[in-house]
């Protein structure tokens, strides 16, 4: 095969990639200006007797976002393979293209896959994020996605973001485990581990299945040889081909933005409590008819537990008792007491301040972790359907849980265009190796048209799925067997060496990152 050329010179540029590349950096400085304005209007209010946490946010944030930006090596280069291959667009503006739609995905996310993910780790890590084990979490979870991240890339290969932290995560829990051992510390919350692992597992699969078969019925269907023919060198399709194959980039985009942008947004959440919880530990944009709905549901909810508790009395630490619950997800006689008691104890705090910024500097981080804790509580009894709440309670109970989600599992503006800037860049530094990989080393010929049209209609509709659902899958891993079962339907055959390198890097990455994060995990908590 002879291997497509792609621009890489300055002087190869025409004045419209020029053009369109200005436009790009223009876009990422009003978006880096914008994040700076905001961050720094958020810790105005803010009073530290040190400059340290300063520092370390600082530091924290550029590391989080580092691992965005090598993100894009992978993930949306992926969203942007076949319209360069196949010169629909030229590089510089498909990156511009892919990065808008990437951010508008990012912009309506509603957070539910960066929160999924957090849940796999330990409750008393999320709840002591500011403390030395949380912030050793923290930059365990990133350095090693990151390491991992940037090995897979300088090989070509289309290693997914979303395995590595995935993976990460667990390192981190396990070791946590394997720190206290049977103190009762708790360690992977395998049942959200499970879950999430089967969408990674399968979404490869559907790709791979849904891409060939939806080749074969547009062969059968729509009977134009142009559509299935290789790029030819520096010439763009036809021009209905070439839109059709700007719509599936479109699609890839948007949707990689709505779910995978979402993983870095949350451990930069992650960051914020920990360093300036007084700042985003708890969500200030809350309104006051807000929160007057939020007191009486409260009260609702304090009344329901009132008639399941037996008359028990709570604990004599509450809220450590429902922590325990979370943890071993195991129902004591008083644990039902002991969550009334902290749900109590929430309304109590806020209620005096009437809105959620009202709530006093010293109690923010206490009010944000009771809020945080009842709330997973709550999940897990809805989940064991223990105990068995009537159809009305129920529905007051998670009616209480959605509000206290809403006032702790929230994302700013100027988070999601960090990442949506983050994303960017690393799409325009990286792109190229990941297209080579997908254009031509997958199969024993080109990428056609139609195989790459097929491959990103799946990948988008598999991903958007997956987002309406709150389950984290890998863009990587769906358009690269979306690929490989386009080339398995045409029967032009597979590279079997390119096959067994991604598919050992799939094989690799759990357990490189488990290993990677836990050991990092541990050295940092010496540091911190």
């Amino acid at each position: 095969m002879n291997r497509i050329a792609f621009p890489q010179s300055r002087e190869a540029r025409t004045p419209g990639q020029r053009f369109a590349l200005l436009i790009f950096l223009l876009a990422i400085a009003a978006g880096a200006v914008y994040c700076v304005m905001h961050l720094l209007d958020d810790l105005a209010p803010v009073r530290e007797s040190s400059a340290f946490p300063y520092i370390l946010l600082g530091i924290a944030l550029l590391i989080a976002l580092g691992f965005e930006f090598v993100n894009g090596f992978h993930d949306t280069a992926n969203a942007v393979a076949t319209v360069i291959y196949t010169h629909s667009l030229t590089p510089n503006l498909a990156v511009v293209w892919s990065g808008a739609w990437n951010f508008i995905g990012v912009l309506i996310s509603s957070g539910a896959v960066a929160f999924g993910i957090l849940q796999l780790l330990p409750v008393e890590l999320i709840i002591g994020v500011g403390s030395s084990q949380g912030f050793a979490m923290v930059f365990a979870l990133l350095i090693a996605a990151i390491i991992w991240n940037l090995g897979t890339w300088a090989l070509g290969l289309p290693s997914s973001s979303s395995h590595t932290l995935i993976g990460s995560v667990i390192g981190v829990g396990l070791m946590n485990q394997m720190l206290h051992g049977a103190s009762g510390t708790s360690g992977v919350d395998w049942s959200q581990a499970v879950s999430v692992g089967k969408s990674l597992l399968f979404s490869p699969i559907v790709g791979f299945v849904l891409a060939g078969f939806l080749l074969y019925v547009l062969k059968l269907v729509v009977r134009v040889p142009a559509l299935y023919k290789e790029p030819e060198k520096n010439t763009p399709p036809p021009f209905w081909i070439r839109c059709l194959l700007i719509l599936t980039c479109t699609g890839v985009s948007f949707a990689h933005g709505s779910n995978d942008g979402q993983k870095g947004m949350g451990l930069i959440m992650l960051i914020l409590i920990g360093t300036v919880p007084t700042a985003y530990a708890l969500n200030k944009a809350v309104t006051a008819n807000e929160m007057q709905t939020f007191l009486a549901v409260s009260h609702s909810a304090s009344d329901v537990l009132q008639r399941y508790g037996n008359g028990v009395a709570p604990a004599a630490d509450a809220r450590g008792q429902v922590e325990k619950y979370v943890q071993t997800k195991t129902l004591a006689p008083d644990t039902i007491a002991s969550l009334k008691h902290v749900i109590d104890s929430i309304e109590s705090q806020i209620r005096p301040g009437q809105t959620m910024a009202g709530v006093p500097q010293g109690s923010v981080r206490n009010v944000r972790n009771e809020m945080y804790i009842a709330s997973e509580a709550l999940r897990i009894m809805e989940k064991q359907k223990a105990p068995a709440f009537s159809s009305d309670d129920d529905a007051v109970l998670t009616n209480y849980k959605k509000q206290l989600d809403h006032a702790t599992k929230f994302i700013p503006t100027w988070v999601k265009v960090a990442v949506a800037v983050a994303l960017g860049l690393g799409t325009m530094v990286g792109w190229k190796r990941i297209v080579v990989t997908v254009g031509e080393r997958i199969g024993k010929s080109h990428l056609t048209y139609g195989q790459g049209a097929s491959a990103e209609l799946v990948a988008m509709l598999t991903i958007g799925a997956a987002d309406v659902y709150g389950l984290p899958v890998s863009t990587t891993h769906v358009l690269s067997s979306g690929v490989a079962g386009t080339m398995a339907a045409n029967g032009s055959g597979l590279q079997w060496r390119t096959v067994r390198s991604l598919a050992l890097a799939w094989i690799l990455t759990l357990p490189v990152s488990i290993a990677l994060a836990g050991f990092l995990f541990w050295a940092f908590r010496g540091i911190f």
